[in-house]
């Protein structure tokens, strides 16, 4: 799937929360959303996913206009993992994630829709949590188990708004290199916001940088994550270290 995102604006009254923002997504492309807090990663994930509407420009899937497909196509078509979560204490985790299959499912759950579900279950670690439920599970878990929902879904384009943000460092990895390789295999896309300047680095096939809700840089992530844009964006000096395993960012001092 491609997307493209033309001179998009969102406004919340009079604060300009995204300004004039352009981007594209090609199929199979991982593309990071990066910047200081309040710079506008998440207003830009909201705006794709239609939970908020831009002001303003234009956002289309592989040529169509965004606002004009039907709200039932949308939900095959774009996957959405949030920051924060919403769930059902008394589902448990194979029922959270069967609802992924929801917009695919015309009269009952079929053995395609369970095979999809488990296999989900599998790619995300957390089979053995299927009976589990919801609220006997850590923030981490959850977190999991979203994301675990969004890929039975199957969708073209996965949303994920700091999808790390409550896990530790090797499931930080296991989740962006699980993602990513499906996103490959599937010849889907991604957007995801990220905080952490190396996992953008090391899992991005291009960056976007934010900066006050305007897109300060985008491209490859070698040549946007330099440091000469740190240091403009985060106010952080920072040095790249090139090693056997690739670049590395290592923050210096605040200035």
């Amino acid at each position: 799937m491609r997307i493209n995102l033309e001179d998009v604006v969102v406004k919340y009254g009079k604060y300009v929360a995204a300004d004039g923002v352009s981007f594209d997504v090609g199929p199979g492309e991982v593309v990071s959303i990066i910047g200081p807090n309040g710079s506008g990663k998440s207003t830009i994930i909201k705006s794709i996913a239609q939970i908020i509407q831009p002001s303003s420009g234009r956002i289309s899937l592989n040529g169509r206009d965004l606002s004009t497909i039907d709200i039932s196509e949308i939900a095959k078509l774009i996957g959405y993992v949030p920051q924060n979560f919403h769930y059902l204490f008394y589902s448990n985790v194979m029922e959270t994630v069967l609802l992924g299959r929801k917009p695919h499912i015309k009269w009952k759950v079929s053995k395609n829709d369970l095979d999809i579900v488990q296999k989900a279950l599998e790619n995300m670690g957390i089979t053995s949590m299927a009976g589990k439920f919801m609220d006997e599970l850590s923030g981490g878990e959850k977190q999991k188990v979203y994301i675990a929902r969004t890929l039975a879904q199957q969708p073209q384009l996965y949303l994920l708004d700091e999808p790390t943000s409550n896990l530790d460092l090797k499931h930080q990895i296991e989740v962006l290199e699980i993602t990513k390789r499906l996103t490959k295999d599937q010849g889907a896309s991604m957007i995801v916001a990220l905080h952490d300047l190396n996992l953008a680095l090391k899992y991005s096939d291009k960056v976007a940088m934010m900066q006050k809700g305007r897109l300060y840089a985008f491209g490859r992530p070698e040549d946007v994550l330099t440091v000469q844009n740190i240091n403009s964006v985060y106010g952080v000096e920072a040095v790249v270290v090139e090693s056997g395993y690739g670049k590395y960012i290592v923050p210096i001092r605040a200035k």
